[in-house]
């Protein structure tokens, strides 16, 4: 069996059906769907079954009964390993369909056969999958975390801070100019707590915990509308299960409420 990960743009297509959840197609199902598609990728395997990304038209219509939606939006709606192969998928999908012409030269790329990579023909440039890597980080200070929350936030919800690597910095140097940066504090005995692929739009979200050390909260104007000290008793709106974010939230939540 083949499950085929079908995107417009980064919209996947899934199966609507009422008082079912979403679902993508099967290989057979997608066989007779009758779509125009770019050359598929084969983007990884779910049980027996392999997993294929592959591209559609920008003006394709779902067909009778199912839908594009986004990412986003199907983020605990699909099976978890679903979602994580929709992740993988849309992204090597894009920078497939982005990368066609080289960055150096203009000349079209192609794709290599023993590798996921594109390459120059004329002047011999390869070009892989990009994926940026980004901080999050879980801020204790005594019984107390801080979260904060972005204007893009869905309302009422608050969740660790995070933020991108620069060129020439370590992980760790990031959190700490992040923080300082999104918050105005200080932060100490910054360590690894663990990651997770975050296709938005190609990220590895990378956690840690870290101590609060000084500074009081001064908060970056345009990426941060709100932040605060939490108790475990006295938490707002969090961030999806799935999320590394609430991952990194619960493990300071089982500390204080058993």
């Amino acid at each position: 069996m083949s499950l085929w990960l079908a995107f417009r743009g980064s919209e996947l297509l899934v199966f609507q059906e009422e008082g079912t959840a979403a679902r993508v197609p099967t290989g057979e199902e997608w066989a007779a769907l009758g779509l125009p598609a770019e050359e598929p990728h084969l983007v990884g395997s779910l049980g027996e079954a392999e997993a294929w990304g592959v591209g559609v038209p920008a003006d394709a219509e779902p067909p009778a009964g199912m839908a594009f939606q986004g990412l986003r939006r199907l983020f605990g709606a699909l099976d978890e390993e679903v979602w994580k192969l929709a992740g993988r998928a849309v992204q090597i999908v894009d920078w497939d369909r982005d990368h066609r012409f080289c960055g150096r030269c203009g000349a079209g790329t192609e794709r290599k056969e023993d590798e996921l990579a594109r390459v120059c023909p004329h002047c011999g440039l390869q070009q892989f999958p990009r994926i940026s890597p980004a901080v999050i980080v879980r801020i204790e200070r005594g019984d107390e975390i801080l979260l904060a929350r972005s204007p893009h936030f869905a309302p009422g919800v608050y969740s660790t801070l995070a933020g991108f690597v620069e060129p020439g910095e370590s992980l760790e140097e990031t959190v700490v100019r992040e923080v300082r940066e999104e918050v105005g504090v200080e932060v100490a005995n910054v360590r690894y707590f663990g990651s997770q692929p975050w296709p938005f739009p190609h990220s590895l979200m990378i956690g840690f915990v870290a101590d609060y050390a000084a500074g009081d909260l001064r908060l970056q104007e345009g990426e941060i509308e709100d932040a605060g000290w939490f108790t475990a008793d006295t938490l707002p709106g969090l961030p999806s299960h799935y999320s590394i974010a609430r991952r990194l939230i619960e493990g300071f939540i089982s500390r204080y409420r058993p």
